[in-house]
C-alpha cells in the first residue's frame, strides 16, 4: 500500500492537522474500551504538535488512558538540553524493554503501538536507526543502543519490527533542508532501499507523511497535493 502524503503550507498547519488526526485516533480507541499507545520523537518539529495537543479543550480526551513512549533517546544526563526525557541509566535498555512488554499488546505475534510519530534526518535516518544500521529492521530486540555516526553520541532506539507493526506510522517533516531526502525516499529512482526511513513499511497498518510545502518542494505534483491538503 502506498503511503498517504499530506502537504501543508506551513509547519503550524502540519501540526494542527496531525493533532486533529491523533485526537480522532485516540478518541476512537478509548471508545472501544481500551487505551491508546503512542511512541513519539523528540526535536523541534514535534514540539509544534505537542503545543497543539496541549490546546485541546480540557475533558475532550481522557489522557489517563493514553500511554506515551519514546521512539528514541539520547544517552545524556537527565538535565542535559539534548535529553528527550531524564531516564538515561545503565539499565535503561532492560528497563525500557520491560515497560514495553508490560503495557503493549500483541498483534501478528509482535508487540505493537497504536501510533508512532517519526522524524527524518537529512541523512535518511529515522528513530535513531542510522545509515549502515538497516539490519535493525530485522532485529528481534525491542530496543537497542546505537551510535550517531557524526557525533559519536550514544542513543537508544526502538527497532524496525516494533516500528513496522504499528497500526499508524506517521512521519512529521518540515523545512527545505529535508526536501532532497524526502524526494529520494518518496520518489526513488529504483526499487533499492537506500535509507533507513525507506525501510519503514507497515506490515498491516497505515503509513502517512505530514510535511510542509518547503519540505515537499522537490516532489512531482507538489502543488496539486498542497491544494488538496490545506
Amino acid at each position: 500500500m502506498e503511503p498517504a502524503i499530506k502537504i501543508f503550507d506551513s509547519p503550524d498547519k502540519v501540526a494542527e492537522s496531525l493533532a486533529d488526526l491523533l485526537v480522532n485516533l485516540i478518541s476512537s480507541k478509548i471508545a472501544e474500551g481500551g487505551f491508546f499507545s503512542i511512541a513519539i520523537s523528540g526535536g523541534n518539529t514535534p514540539g509544534l504538535l505537542f503545543l497543539k495537543l496541549a490546546e485541546i479543550e480540557r475533558g475532550s480526551i481522557n489522557w489517563a488512558k493514553v500511554h506515551f513512549f519514546w521512539v528514541d533517546e539520547r544517552c545524556v544526563p537527565p538535565d542535559d538540553h539534548e535529553s528527550n526525557f531524564g531516564m538515561a541509566r545503565k539499565t535503561l535498555l532492560l528497563r525500557y524493554s520491560e515497560e514495553l512488554r508490560e503495557f503493549l499488546q500483541e498483534k501478528n505475534g509482535l508487540l505493537y503501538f497504536n501510533a508512532i510519530l517519526l522524524g527524518l534526518g537529512e541523512d535518511g535516518h529515522t528513530a535513531s536507526i542510522f545509515p549502515g544500521n538497516e539490519d535493525l529492521f530485522l532485529s528481534d530486540d525491542l530496543c537497542v543502543k546505537t551510535i550517531h555516526p557524526d557525533t559519536g553520541q550514544s542513543r537508544i532506539t526502538i527497532t524496525g519490527k516494533l516500528i513496522n507493526n504499528s497500526e499508524n506510522l506517521i512521519f512529521m517533516v518540515t523545512g527545505k533542508n529535508k526536501s532532497g531526502i524526502i524526494k529520494e525516499i518518496l520518489e526513488p529512482v529504483d526499487k533499492e532501499l537506500r535509507y533507513p526511513a525507506s525501510f519503514v513499511r507497515p506490515y498491516k497498518g497505515k503509513l502517512s507523511w505530514y510535511i510542509d510545502s518547503s519540505a515537499a518542494e522537490l516532489l512531482a505534483g507538489e502543488s496539486n497535493s498542497l491544494s488538496n491538503s490545506l
